[in-house]
């Protein structure tokens, strides 16, 4: 008999195995149903504890015999225990959502809030909102439904909304470009929550972000929920900073460094060091780029031109972005497209390598550098580029083990 786990109908992007068994000294199994398989699953029985998720939240409801009162208000469960042969259903949502908006000091009381969705997710993210004081809570659907409006309503009527909240999969890998609301119309918008944690930074919260919006990702609430749903399967306390250590240990392991600036500049010499001293792998993009067109970068320009060979960056930058533990050193032009900064944001940390311009190297393959006036002008060009781009900024006008402990330093305080 299986005893702990996780059951839904694609579990692919899950981080609840790694997440359960930093919390707790037992094995956490996924386990992807069908609807007719979850009828067969919920009715042997045979498992100790199990979590619920997309899009079984609900229908999980009729095989248990007590929900708890909080959770059947919310009529949704993601938490069932089994207790004498009978199986108790509870919701934790509602404590690692609640704990998520009051670590991060997100306002909710008299404010107005767009719920996105109207699956299980929205129904303790509603709960929390309520008991937090919200002025005005609306539910945004994309097709007719019993208490939610159109997203047409909503741009119409609510962009005087401070605050959205997206229960949504929009935005989750393998989707992870996508966006489940333009943010444009809402001039009063003062904070972001977005449920998905993979990829850690949705393209929702990275837009919230450019706006000077309070923004995060439902990487917190899914720890903070596993926290509570451990205490609940052994019937034990965890301690108060569980959610907080557990957090920060899987962002360390999952976030990518990301380096950009001129060529030269020391990326891919730093980045080697930084992989290895942070264990995780090293990428270089250029590398990769050549691997796929079958020839050098200078060969490819002179053929196909720039624009074509920032195409071919642009995709190889999607590829490597949705990958987690990398350390990523990018071709000089990579901020040219915005597009591709926003890729590497979604699982990274972007920092420039800021070098003088008198210290980099012209020609040795460089197509848009042959000498150093070229360097000069190009540098000038991107300038406003890579500030715009840069989430932190380190100068390597030293040696490379100066720019090396500076940048991991920098990496850890993100």
């Amino acid at each position: 008999m299986m005893r702990y786990g996780l059951i839904g109908e694609k579990l692919g992007h899950s981080f609840s195995k790694i997440i359960h068994e930093k919390l707790a000294d037992y094995t956490y199994d996924l386990i992807p149903l069908s609807l007719e398989e979850l009828d067969v699953f919920m009715r042997e029985k045979a498992f100790s504890a199990i979590n619920v998720t997309i899009p079984y939240k609900e229908t999980v409801i009729p095989y248990l015999d007590e929900v708890d009162p909080k959770a059947a208000k919310m009529g949704a469960v993601n938490t069932v225990v089994q207790r004498n042969g009978k199986l108790f259903g509870y919701n934790t949502d509602y404590f690692g959502f609640r704990y998520m908006l009051e670590h991060n000091h997100i306002q909710i009381a008299g404010k107005k809030v767009l719920v996105l969705g109207r699956g299980g997710a929205s129904k303790a993210v509603i709960a929390v909102l309520e008991d937090m004081g919200a002025a005005e809570i609306h539910t945004i659907y994309y097709k007719i439904a019993e208490n939610t409006i159109s997203y047409e309503t909503c741009y119409a009527l609510h962009t005087d909304a401070q605050v959205i909240v997206n229960t949504t999969p929009v935005g989750m890998y393998p989707n992870s470009g996508k966006t489940p609301i333009d943010l444009a119309p809402f001039t009063k918008l003062e904070a972001v929550a977005d449920v998905v944690y993979n990829p850690l930074r949705t393209r929702l919260v990275l837009d919230a972000q450019e706006r000077g919006c309070q923004a995060i990702g439902g990487l917190e609430m899914l720890v903070g929920q596993a926290k509570y749903a451990v205490e609940i399967f052994l019937d034990q306390s965890l301690p108060d900073n569980a959610i907080e250590l557990v957090h920060n240990e899987l962002m360390a392991e999952r976030r990518n460094l990301v380096l950009i600036g001129m060529s030269g500049c020391g990326k891919s010499t730093i980045g080697k060091l930084a992989a290895e001293k942070l264990g995780k792998t090293f990428v270089d993009t250029d590398a990769e780029i050549i691997k796929r067109i079958g020839m050098s970068i200078a060969d490819y320009f002179a053929t196909y031109g720039e624009d074509s060979f920032r195409q071919v960056e642009s995709e190889v930058i999607q590829e490597i972005s949705t990958q987690n533990n990398l350390v990523i050193s990018t071709g000089g032009g990579v901020i040219k497209n915005p597009e591709n900064i926003r890729w590497l944001k979604g699982n990274g940390t972007v920092i420039w390598i800021q070098r003088d311009p008198e210290l980099l190297e012209s020609g040795n393959g460089r197509p848009l550098v042959p000498d150093q006036d070229a360097v000069r002008r190009l540098y000038k060009e991107r300038l406003p580029l890579y500030t715009a781009a840069a989430e932190t900024i380190i100068e390597n006008d030293g040696n490379e083990e100066d720019a090396l402990q500076k940048i991991l330093s920098a990496f850890q305080q993100v």
